[in-house]
């Protein structure tokens, strides 16, 4: 029986077998590596990558599909809500039984209603993640790359560029998916600094939101007065948009900040 796509789980699967061939070569996977694909769907990656792999781990929530997945050999299947799946303690059950490896590779085709809250999740086991293939709303994908001084530059931006290299790898437009999404996707390399910035992430999340929650304004009547209430007497240009400020002046004014009340 063929498999409806469900709306409520934002499923829409990939058929282009060209563009199919062209993640996988941009993933690039060698045999033996410990890889996690979110959202196997109707496998359609699955199946190439496994040839590559060996074996790989997976985590699919709508249950029909997950079952159908069981009967496959080379799968682990994880049924669950992926915002529920512990990363780090999966990275290192895998990791226990890799030969070489030390951290993992995750992919996947992210529902475009949760992509964002995925991608927070994900930062919790960043430590244990080699590296991340997504396909997303090419419009998201597009705001997490984008640079300084640009419409695209905004929270997302600043939140995963401090911790990771990104790199939109491959534009996917509707007609590759079964049902087609009314917006163009994209393929999002995204991998983690080697040596990151060390910082308190949820006072980096709160400064950047009130940085950017009047973005057309000069940060002197946001950010600045919200320093202001917190005393800080360090040096900082708030006679700026949000959007002027590039990632590692957001970095250092946290690390300031958090220095200033140790």
């Amino acid at each position: 029986m063929k498999h409806v796509a469900r709306k409520r789980f934002g499923q829409h699967f990939l058929t282009d077998r060209g563009i199919i061939e062209d993640i996988i070569q941009s993933i690039n996977p060698t045999a033996g590596e410990p890889m996690v694909e979110i959202g196997p769907g109707l496998a359609a990656m699955t199946q190439p990558l496994v040839e590559r792999l060996g074996h790989l781990t997976v985590i699919e929530l709508d249950r029909d599909l997950a079952r159908q997945l069981q009967a496959h050999p080379q799968l682990k299947v994880i049924e669950a809500d992926v915002l529920k799946v512990d990363f780090f303690a999966l990275a290192k059950s895998m990791l226990s039984q890799a030969q070489t490896p030390s951290k993992i590779r995750v992919v996947g085709n992210l529902p475009y209603n949760i992509s964002t809250p995925i991608l927070f999740h994900l930062l919790d086991a960043v430590a244990v993640i080699e590296d991340q293939h997504f396909m997303l709303q090419k419009e998201v994908v597009d705001r997490m790359v984008a640079k300084p001084c640009s419409a695209d530059y905004g929270r997302l931006s600043v939140m995963l560029q401090w911790r990771y290299a990104m790199e939109n790898v491959l534009l996917v437009p509707p007609h590759c998916f079964d049902p087609p999404p009314r917006v163009n996707s994209a393929i999002v390399r995204m991998v983690p600094h080697a040596e990151p910035a060390v910082l308190d992430v949820k006072l980096l999340s709160e400064l950047v939101q009130v940085a950017f929650s009047q973005r057309r304004k000069l940060l002197r009547h946001t950010l600045g007065q919200w320093l202001q209430a917190r005393g800080f007497k360090g040096d900082f240009n708030v006679q700026r948009r949000a959007e002027e400020v590039p990632v590692h002046e957001y970095v250092a004014l946290v690390q300031a900040l958090s220095a200033a009340t140790d």
